[in-house]
């Protein structure tokens, strides 16, 4: 009888990547996740006899190889290789091979050899990836609804602005685009750690806790070729300007293709982006984060300062600071090496801002952080004061401190995420600390401020309707006398500029008034901060608005400070016959945008969409006052599914980037 050989084998793409939720994950090779078997069809030149033939399966991971001998039977503790019952009857058999649920992530070889001599036959190649299905898993997450979202969405929205005007902007994680699954597997390989020691590396890459290490650290450059350089300076000559990145798809793909050269620039927004993208490939559950009012201290003493003249204006004193928002992500994983409870959602930080060994922060447990457990690692006392320091108000002259308040409140004021299938921003904070009844809410925003002095003054900001680029800042001041004389007290009102992570620039708008108060009499002053005194704010989109009242006869100052950004004007997008977009068919989407400022305007306008567009669509447009432009959008649905199409609109002679995005639900053809 002839020596049993392999003529081929199939391994059954389509099949397998539907059975592990793997479809639409583009790469050349097989793709799979683990503690879950696959299925592959071997021909040989004859049939397969149990008794008299043997063959041996080799895995191979850079040169760490098990050999698994072929059996009938799995056992779900180690690798296994068995033929499927009643599979034998002819030349052909139905292999099954499975990973245990804890077998590193990567791109696996596979042989087939004989037991007794030098024959072996190459089958292929399969890249091996985290399993939240599978319960043996350490990133297993029950919900199915949250294995859609956070595992296989391709887009998502990211929230920035303030706490109480939060904006929305569209992200293409673009986790199925062309390329990007072996981008992510490569990101793995140029790692310092695989540098380092590969053989470790590998057998480490078992555990969501190391890699997702690996992966924080590697989307920055700090210390390593990583993916995205950092630049707050708002200088981006050279590079591209943060705000107009739209998706992590072409961020990866520039760092592939210039040889892991840093692509130039990220922020926080950019960074939580691209290592959702990369940690949903690698099947880790990841949602991105933002932190409002989020704290930056520096020496670790749970205490931010704030400083302010005695009429109103903010000083850039000191190091540490309050971001208006911060982003990171949260990965789900068992945390094995910490006792029990504080499995679940874990937060992530890719954008360098403390050293952790190297610049990356986390995996710190949700849960540790919002029970203060310091002594847990990773990097919780850093994220326990972004989310729970406190605000030392000072009002000083010529460096004396004339009054302080603390507020216990500011920071961390709202934590948030995207809901489960929905557009809509879910809050979170409830999770990571134990909040009071004087904190932000989603649902009830409000546009004011109080401020309460024990010397018989109380001072509050009301805006008058919600700040819009393009249009007057209206607000009111009342100031209330507590007590039962008179007093003569001074308004001094102050609007400085600023950037979301970093003091207010110089004053570029004040008012400054004296008024006569009966006893517990309140007076309502009213301002206007016209377009034309704020246009020259660039692209800093934000205000702090401060007024310092003071009492002439005590020379007692009460003060009371918001602030706030300046809201855009949207992109509508609509889609013709919305209910019937169909995966394979050519599909229509209508956009229009009016001019709402006082002035001509011109720019670009790109369209884009992960599994709607293969590319970027761009259209030059130019506007009069008031004008309306209408465009007809072509894209074609790569597959079912929920999917994205955002457009994003930079203007030549204003600081406003426009943007709008159209949810679209693609059925199967």
């Amino acid at each position: 009888m002839d020596a049993l050989r392999v003529q081929s084998v199939n391994l059954e793409h389509a099949q397998n990547q539907r059975q592990h939720n793997t479809e639409g994950l583009n790469s050349a090779s097989l793709v799979v996740r683990r503690g879950q078997p696959f299925k592959l069809t071997v021909a040989f030149n004859r049939r397969y006899i149990p008794n008299r033939d043997g063959l041996i399966l080799r895995v191979e991971l850079d040169r760490l190889y098990n050999d698994i001998p072929i059996t009938f039977s799995r056992d779900p503790s180690q690798w296994s290789a068995y033929f499927q019952q009643g599979s034998l009857d002819s030349t052909k058999a139905s292999l099954c091979v499975c990973s245990p649920a804890n077998a590193p992530v990567g791109v696996y070889q596979l042989q087939m050899m004989s037991p007794s001599g030098p024959y072996n036959f190459r089958v292929g190649q399969f890249t091996l990836l985290c399993n939240p299905w599978c319960s043996a898993d350490s990133v297993y997450i029950a919900d199915e609804s949250q294995r859609e979202e956070y595992v296989k969405n391709d887009f998502g929205l990211l929230y920035q602005g303030t706490a109480k005007n939060v904006i929305f902007r569209p992200w293409s994680f673009d986790q199925y685009e062309n390329g990007i699954l072996d981008i992510c597997m490569m990101l793995l390989q140029v790692s310092p750690e695989h540098k380092r020691n590969w053989r470790t590396d590998n057998s480490n890459r078992s555990d969501p806790i190391y890699i997702s290490r690996v992966v924080s650290a590697m989307i920055n450059s700090n210390d390593d070729c990583g993916v995205l350089q950092g630049n707050w300076s708002e200088d981006y000559s050279g590079g591209v300007n943060p705000s107009d990145w739209n998706g992590s798809g072409e961020i990866l793909r520039q760092w592939a293709q210039s040889r892991c050269s840093p692509v130039k620039y990220g922020q926080c927004w950019v960074f939580a982006g691209v290592m959702c993208t990369v940690m949903r490939v690698l099947g880790i559950p990841t949602r991105v984060v933002t932190n409002f009012d989020s704290a930056h201290d520096t020496n670790g003493n749970l205490v931010v300062e704030e400083f302010y003249t005695e009429t109103g204006e903010k000083l850039p004193r000191g190091q540490d600071s309050i971001w208006n928002f911060h982003v990171w992500v949260e990965c789900w994983m068992k945390r094995a090496d910490l006792r029990a409870g504080f499995d679940g959602w874990q937060v992530l930080d890719p954008t360098p801002q403390e050293r952790s060994e190297v610049y990356r922060c986390g995996p710190a447990p949700v849960k540790a952080i919002r029970e203060k457990r310091m002594d847990m690692p990773f990097d919780i006392p850093f994220i326990y004061a972004e989310v729970n320091a406190d605000v030392y108000v000072c009002i000083v002259q010529q460096g004396k401190v004339l009054s302080c308040s603390i507020d216990t409140d500011k920071v961390g004021s709202l934590i948030c995420t995207k809901s489960l299938g929905s557009n809509r921003p879910q809050d979170i904070t409830s999770t990571y600390k134990y909040t009071t009844g004087k904190r932000v809410r989603l649902a009830a925003p409000t546009l004011a401020n109080t401020s309460r002095s024990p010397d018989g003054l109380s001072v509050k900001l009301r805006f008058l309707k919600a700040p819009v680029i393009g249009g007057n800042i209206s607000f009111s001041v009342t100031v209330t006398n507590l007590e039962s004389t008179w007093k003569t007290v001074r308004q001094h009102v102050n609007a400085q500029a600023k950037s979301y992570n970093r003091s207010p620039s110089d004053t570029f708008w004040e008012a400054h008034n004296t008024i006569q108060l009966a006893p517990h009499e309140s007076k309502v002053l009213e301002h206007q901060i016209s377009y034309r005194q704020y246009a020259m704010l660039g692209n800093r989109q934000l205000v702090n608005l401060a007024v310092v009242v003071m009492d002439v006869a005590s020379q007692k100052r009460v003060l009371a400070s918001e602030e706030f950004n300046l809201t855009s004007p949207t992109i509508s997008i609509q889609i013709e016959d919305e209910g019937s977009v169909v995966a394979q068919k050519v599909q229509v989407a209508m956009v229009t945008f009016t001019n709402p400022f006082s002035e001509p305007v011109s720019g670009v306008l790109t369209m884009a969409g992960a599994g709607l567009l293969e590319d970027k669509v761009f259209f030059n447009i130019a506007l009069q006052v008031g004008e309306s432009m209408q465009t007809a959008v072509k894209f074609t649905p790569k597959m079912a599914g929920v999917k994205m199409l955002h457009a994003n609109l930079r203007l030549n002679n204003n600081p406003a980037v426009i943007r709008g995005f159209r949810t679209i639900t693609v059925r199967a053809a």
